[in-house]
């Protein structure tokens, strides 16, 4: 049997990070938005909150890129993932429609492995500074497609046709906003291009193995079970939010 490969704990560090703030980001949202309860500072449509969103799943997205060099099995991966989100989405459409998830960050994250594995053979061609920067760019010009812009957050340099949307390929990012909605959405289009930007990444900057400082060995513990984390923390946080008004109520 093969050894396992050494683990980057950098990338562990990082992912753990994301992962804490990702359960403070959905415990706010669930107080706010779910229970009703006020915290004013907490407001999703603010630049603060969304600048905090955006920099927790632009991590995911990029780790999971940069990881993917190092994986064994990506179509096994890619299959795991998928699994878990179709289970997600069943599960949101089922008991909150209003939140339902058509395409996540997980649906993206398994087409984002199973694509880049067929694409393999193509991208190794391609040297890492020239697809670092070319899909940077791509990620940056096409952020606002979905809204019907090209440009990046509120810079939008081109409006786009509508009837560029009529088909509602909302899995592209080409969604008719009249007929689509997602609680949580993350298309092909611009997201697969971050996801490349941390596999190009993966091949410019790669540590040497090495074990984790003592202080950060339980954040790269964290880091190490995000799909689980990820599965579960929303129904124990749900729960335990409503264990807590129930009994006062």
């Amino acid at each position: 049997m093969s050894e396992p490969r050494p683990r980057v704990w950098q990338a562990d560090a990082l992912r753990g990070l994301a992962l804490l703030n990702m359960l403070a980001y959905h415990f706010m949202y669930d107080w706010v938005y779910i229970f009703g309860q006020s915290a004013p500072w907490y407001n999703i449509s603010a630049p603060g909150c969304h600048a905090w969103q955006q920099y927790i799943c632009q991590s995911f997205i990029l780790l999971s890129g940069y990881s993917f060099a190092f994986a064994r099995k990506p179509l096994k991966n890619a299959a795991v993932v998928g699994g878990c989100a179709v289970l997600l989405s069943a599960v949101t459409l089922l008991f909150l429609p209003q939140e339902g998830i058509w395409f996540g960050v997980l649906h993206l994250n398994a087409a984002a492995l199973l694509l880049t594995a067929l694409a393999r053979p193509v991208l190794q061609r391609i040297p890492a500074p020239a697809g670092l920067t070319g899909c940077a760019a791509l990620f940056l010009l096409t952020n606002q497609l979905p809204y019907g812009f090209l440009g990046f957050e509120g810079l939008h340099l081109v409006a786009l046709p509508a009837g560029l949307y009529r088909a509602n390929l909302w899995w592209l990012g080409l969604p008719d906003l009249t007929k689509f909605a997602s609680a949580d959405y993350f298309p092909l289009i611009p997201w697969l291009f971050l996801f490349w930007v941390g596999l190009f990444a993966a091949r410019l900057v790669r540590p040497a193995p090495a074990a984790p400082p003592a202080a950060l060995r339980p954040l790269c513990r964290v880091g190490r079970h995000t799909l689980a984390v990820y599965m579960l923390h929303q129904p124990i946080l749900y729960g335990a939010l409503w264990a807590v008004f129930h009994e006062k109520a």
